[in-house]
Formats: C-alpha cells, sequence, structure tokens
C-alpha cells in the first residue's frame, strides 16, 4: 500500500496489513469450518413465506473484506423461479391491492427504513464492503426513493384525448388510463444492494406489478431484510419475491419465463444484452457500465475538481459504474492538478468497512482484485505511469492513478469497476470532448469549467445520458431520469419514469348515449 495511507482492519486496527496475510487470512477462512454468520434467515422469501430452495441446497456467502461468513442462503433454481413467478402471477391477475393501500405500503417501508438504517448499513457493509459510513448514505437515498415513489404514485392520473376535435369523434369522450405490464423480474447488481433494489421494486409496486427479485449472489442480505421490510409495512403475500442464487440457475430462468412481462435489469454488458437477446418479446430495460469522463477545462476551479475526483473515482472502491473513471486535464493544469489530486487519494482511509474513519475498503472479490491489478500492472507495462497506488493487499485495492495512458489501455477504454483513475492532457475543450466521446459506453460525464459557452458546447456534443457541469460525473439524484445511451443500455430509471416504462398506455373512448 503506498505511502500515506492508512489500512485499518478489525484484527489489526489502525496498522498496515501485510498482502499475503490477508491473503492467507481470507483463504484460511474460507477452508475452515464456517463460523456462525452475521445474518441468518430461514430461506428465501416466495408467497409470503421462507422457504428453502426446492434442490435444499444452501450457500455461504463470505465478506469480501474478511472471508468472514455474512449469511448462509438457499441456492435457488429454475424450480423455485417458477415458483415464485407463479405467485407474482396470481396476485397480478387477481389486481385486488388499490392504489391508496400501495401508497400506505410505500409511505410505511419508508418510515421502518429509517428506523432501521442502522441494521441495513451494517448488512451492506459486510456483504459488499462499502464502508459503514457510505452504506449509511445509501440507506438514506433508498428512504428517499420510496418517499420519490409514493409521491409520484400520488400524481397518476387518467389523460384527456379530444376526440370530438375530428368529425369521427363527435359524441364520444375519451382518454388514456396506465395499466400494469404484468410480473416484473428484476435482476439487481452487487455494488448497491439496496438502493438499486429499491429502484426496481418500489416502482413496480407503485403501478401495481408483482416482482420476483434475483439479488446478486454476493449480496442476497439486503434483499432479504427488505422483503421482511416491506412484510412488515403491509404488502401482502406475492407481491414481493426474493430467489436467491446464481445467475445461471436463477437470472436466466428468470428472465426467460413466459410468465415475465418485464425484465429490469442493472450489470455488466455482456450479460445485459444477453438477456435482451434470449427475451426478445418482452420489455427488457437494461442499466449497464461506463467509463465515466471527467473534463477539467481551462478556465475552470481545477483544484475543486481533483478534490471532487478523490471521491468520485475510489468511493466504493470505484465499483459504481459511474465512477469517475478518465479525467482529461488542459494542459495548463496537469501538473498542479495530479499533484493534489495525489495528495487527496493518498490521504484516503483503507481497510475494514465497519471502521467509522474508513473510505475504502475491498472490491467485491480476490478475482475482481486480482483483475484490477492485472490492469494495472498490463498499463505500466505499456508505458503508463502511477502516480500513486498499484498495488494490492488480497481483495483490497490500493487507490491509484495513472498518467501517461494510451486510449487501448484497458483501463482507458473498458470500464475499471475498481478504485482506478486516469490522467490526460488536453489542449482544448474540443479534444477533451472528442476523446470522451471514445467510449462504448455513453452513462455520466463530468464537466468542470467557469466558460459558459464551453459548458453548452459540452452539453450539446457529449454523447452520454447526464452531463453535470461543475460537478464529476459519480452523480446520481434518485428522482432523476437516470440512464446512458450505447453500451450503457436502454432505460431511464427513477421513479417516474420506471412507472412509465412498467405500465402500458391504454386508450378508452365512450360514446354518448343516444
Amino acid at each position: 500500500m503506498q505511502q500515506g495511507v492508512r489500512v485499518a482492519g478489525r484484527a489489526d486496527h489502525g496498522h498496515r496489513v501485510d498482502r499475503r496475510r490477508a491473503e492467507s487470512m481470507m483463504i484460511e477462512q474460507v477452508d475452515a469450518e464456517p463460523a456462525q454468520p452475521a445474518f441468518a434467515f430461514e430461506g428465501m422469501y416466495i408467497d409470503g413465506e421462507w422457504r428453502g430452495s426446492v434442490s435444499r441446497r444452501t450457500e455461504v456467502v463470505r465478506s469480501p473484506f474478511d472471508g468472514s461468513a455474512v449469511v448462509e442462503v438457499p441456492r435457488g433454481n429454475a424450480e423455485d423461479v417458477d415458483i415464485a413467478v407463479a405467485a407474482a402471477l396470481r396476485v397480478h391477475r387477481a389486481g385486488a391491492l388499490p392504489l391508496s393501500r400501495r401508497i400506505e405500503i410505500l409511505d410505511a417501508a419508508a418510515v421502518l427504513l429509517r428506523e432501521r438504517a442502522e441494521e441495513f448499513a451494517r448488512a451492506i457493509a459486510l456483504e459488499c464492503a462499502k464502508p459503514i459510513k457510505t452504506a449509511r448514505g445509501e440507506v438514506s437515498r433508498a428512504v428517499d426513493t420510496f418517499t420519490f415513489t409514493a409521491a409520484e404514485a400520488r400524481t397518476q392520473a387518467s389523460a384527456m384525448v379530444p376526440v370530438n376535435a375530428v368529425a369521427a369523434g363527435e359524441g364520444k369522450t375519451a382518454w388514456t388510463v396506465r395499466v400494469p405490464v404484468g410480473v416484473v423480474a428484476a435482476i439487481a447488481p452487487f455494488n448497491f444492494p439496496l438502493n438499486l433494489v429499491v429502484h426496481k421494486i418500489a416502482p413496480a409496486l407503485a403501478v401495481g406489478c408483482a416482482t420476483v427479485l434475483k439479488p446478486a449472489s454476493q449480496t442476497p442480505v439486503s434483499s432479504l431484510l427488505l422483503a421482511g421490510l416491506l412484510r412488515d409495512a403491509g404488502l401482502p403475500a406475492g407481491w414481493m419475491n426474493v430467489v436467491t442464487g446464481s445467475g445461471s440457475e436463477v437470472g436466466g430462468p428468470l428472465s426467460t419465463h413466459p410468465d415475465v412481462a418485464y425484465v429490469t435489469f442493472t450489470g455488466s454488458p455482456s450479460v445485459g444484452w444477453g438477456i435482451s437477446e434470449s427475451a426478445p418479446r418482452k420489455r427488457v430495460r437494461l442499466e449497464l457500465g461506463s467509463n465515466a469522463p471527467l473534463i477539467v477545462d481551462e478556465r475552470s476551479d481545477w483544484a475543486a475538481a481533483a478534490d471532487a475526483a478523490a471521491t468520485g473515482g475510489f468511493v466504493q472502491a470505484g465499483q459504481s459504474c459511474v465512477s469517475t473513471q478518465r479525467i482529461f486535464v488542459h494542459r495548463s493544469h496537469i501538473v498542479e492538478f495530479t499533484a493534489r489530486l495525489k495528495q487527496r487519494v493518498e490521504a484516503l482511509v483503507v481497510g475494514d468497512p465497519l471502521d467509522e474513519d474508513v473510505d475504502v475498503s475491498a472490491v467485491i472479490s480476490l478475482d475482481e482484485a486480482a483483475r484490477i491489478d492485472d490492469w494495472i500492472r498490463e498499463a505500466a507495462a505499456e508505458g503508463a505511469t502511477v502516480v500513486t497506488g498499484g498495488t494490492r493487499e488480497g481483495a483490497v485495492v490500493a487507490p491509484t492513478i495513472l498518467s501517461d495512458v494510451g486510449s487501448k489501455m484497458k483501463v482507458q477504454c473498458q470500464e475499471i469497476f475498481g478504485p482506478v483513475v486516469t490522467i490526460v492532457a488536453v489542449e482544448d475543450i474540443d479534444e477533451a470532448i472528442e476523446r470522451a466521446n471514445d467510449s462504448d459506453f455513453g452513462l455520466n460525464a463530468g464537466v468542470f469549467t467557469d466558460d459558459i459557452a464551453h459548458a453548452l458546447r459540452a452539453i450539446e456534443r457529449l454523447d452520454f445520458g447526464s452531463v453535470y457541469i461543475n460537478d464529476v460525473p459519480t452523480v446520481r439524484v434518485d428522482l432523476q431520469p437516470y440512464g446512458g445511451v450505447k453500451d450503457s443500455g436502454n432505460t431511464r430509471e427513477g421513479p417516474h419514469y420506471a412507472m412509465q416504462e412498467m405500465t402500458e398506455l391504454k386508450f378508452v373512448t365512450m360514446r354518448s348515449a343516444g
């Protein structure tokens, strides 16, 4: 670990953790008899009951940071999916949950989640190694998502259509209503195991769609806790079902199930587009990856940009699809910007996610840590300069800054999904925009500039779903239309927009009597 980074651990609080010892610690815990997990459930949640898998198989989920047991959950399969979808389809066809009741449940869920915030934050910290202070922020956002969805549900209304504007419409009254599309399959990622689940479940409930959720294999605890919370909030059986298990055994059968009408997926492009191809007659909405650019213009507060990038590039160890990754800095600021960013990054505290002081912890697995490490080493071998970081201890990758990167290096043209940023010098705003657009992705982009003409040019020409002026791209307000273009997906999330996509527009006309 580079000088200036304090590694905090449970057994070695405030001290460096030797890389070989950290790796052997995880291996020993995995090989040893499993200790009592931090969380326990009676099974997955289907049709209002906790039940084991039909196969009776289970698996232990372990902390990415130290390998300790977090939870033991059923290992679901296609038969479990069939049972869950059947429950969801039953309540969908019954249609017995009026809008007023759905709003009450959403409101109650927000209140209960606020009351149980620390329990959920601890679960997030343990299952995906998100630092506890960041996990608390995710819980707070999930409360907001429930609140925004309940508010949006109150605005659902019919819309009149003036058919009497033409002769064929004389004597008729017409309007449109939105009806639920059907059973929703929600496939969630590991990096925001609570809030991104709420972004799928809450809008579906608001419009009257029953759901079957497959949480990420690494992070089932938040979803199971959420199922119990919604039950406590008054959600009847069948409206939310959680099937735990792998993508191949649960995700595939769920997304292609004939009784599923709508699939909402957040994850990697390869998996997402694969789902779309395998379910061509369904609505498949994808929120995928990115390698988010940050442009620092000649006329800008470059110091503020460096400070923001130190957070935007490394929050949750860079495991966010909008994590600041590619930084394009005007040549006149490159030296000062790099020095300031280096200073800010080396002040980050790395270690145990339950430590209140920790800013960056482990990535989701040893395999992912090894991949990120390989990409850094490969870039260095191809001529990139490691400004700081570039080391790994178990699943903890040191926050890393790379300069002198080439456009074809993996760290530049692909999504790192780890605590790594690259810095490239540019001559002007036009070159910066061109380089930012040189990507298969198009989710979020950030631009620091004091030049209004440059800001407007960037807004017009950047090929991204969202453009943030004088902010990093690592931003999401939970009521905004969130989504991207190109390989970043084909949807816009956020309660209002998700609710629109989860409904069908039905046209109604009524002829006047006589």
